[in-house]
């Protein structure tokens, strides 16, 4: 009896075990982005469409509807092909998605440095013809949250596409743009104002979102005051105003690096940044 029991009940080995976790893990995974990417799309409703023929076959076949399962299952081979012309484009967002995953390591420094150029050509535009912006960079705290608060775009990184967005009397020139993934996820969206003692009544609107923002994810924000043109770059609840284009690309690759880079009072000093400047 009791070797009935150890045959009848021995336990897998320790690999099989670990397979079969990475196994389900990698096929979850794999679902989840493809229906974080079709959620609120047309795909979306197709993909109902297909569920609800799937259970009309399984209703078909329980009520012996012979006719019906006959027609569905001469259907079913070309089903797969279906599938890919109709969800080409979602197909690809997945495997942009999974390529740009930093958790994955593919991320490209090629692409991370075109993505900082077009940045750095916009914020150039932009500081010379005094044009107001304010643009997030999201890092490991996510910013759903705020890119839900205005216009989803899920475009490219662009000079142009930015320098638009930010155009004066533009419907998306007010609130911020919020970078995630290498691409433009939203404009026009609505940040936290800071309410340290120091910024309010001294800063204008577009700093102090900036400051706001940082203090309560571990993003980066860039903006340009309307005013004066000068270009800030806010971190950690931290704020250095009238830097140059070379100094910004600086704070980007250090951000994009996962660096903290704390501004020491002596620093502060040494820049001769004040507090108070325009109150755009």
């Amino acid at each position: 009896m009791m070797q009935f029991l150890g045959r009848e009940f021995v336990l897998p080995p320790l690999r099989e075990l670990l397979l079969t976790g990475v196994d389900i893990f990698v096929v979850a995974f794999l679902v989840y982005q493809f229906f974080m990417i079709i959620r609120g799309r047309r795909a979306a409703q197709v993909l109902n469409g297909i569920w609800v023929l799937v259970i009309v076959y399984l209703l078909s076949v329980w009520l012996h509807l012979e006719l019906l399962r006959t027609i569905l299952m001469r259907l079913a081979p070309y089903t797969a092909i279906a599938i890919i012309v109709m969800f080409q484009s979602e197909i690809r967002r997945l495997l942009a998605r999974i390529g740009r995953s930093r958790a994955l390591g593919f991320s490209s420094s090629f692409e991370r440095r075109e993505v900082t150029d077009e940045i750095l050509l916009a914020l150039q535009y932009l500081s010379q013809h005094k044009t107001g912006a304010l643009i997030v960079i999201e890092r490991d705290t996510g910013l759903r949250t705020f890119i839900e608060s205005g216009v989803s775009m899920d475009s490219l990184v662009s000079r142009d596409l930015l320098i638009t967005i930010f155009e004066n009397r533009g419907p998306l020139h007010d609130g911020a743009v919020i970078l995630q993934s290498g691409r433009i996820a939203a404009a026009a969206c609505f940040l936290p104002l800071t309410t340290n003692p120091g910024a309010v009544g001294k800063l204008g609107t577009r700093h102090r979102a900036a400051i706001g923002i940082t203090e309560e994810t571990d993003c980066i924000a860039l903006l340009v005051s309307e005013e004066t043109g000068k270009i800030s770059v806010a971190a950690f609840g931290e704020l250095e105003k009238g830097v140059s284009l070379e100094r910004a690309e600086e704070r980007i690759n250090r951000h994009a690096a996962g660096l903290r880079e704390d501004l020491a009072a002596e620093e502060l000093a040494e820049r001769k940044i004040p507090l108070t400047e325009s109150r755009s």
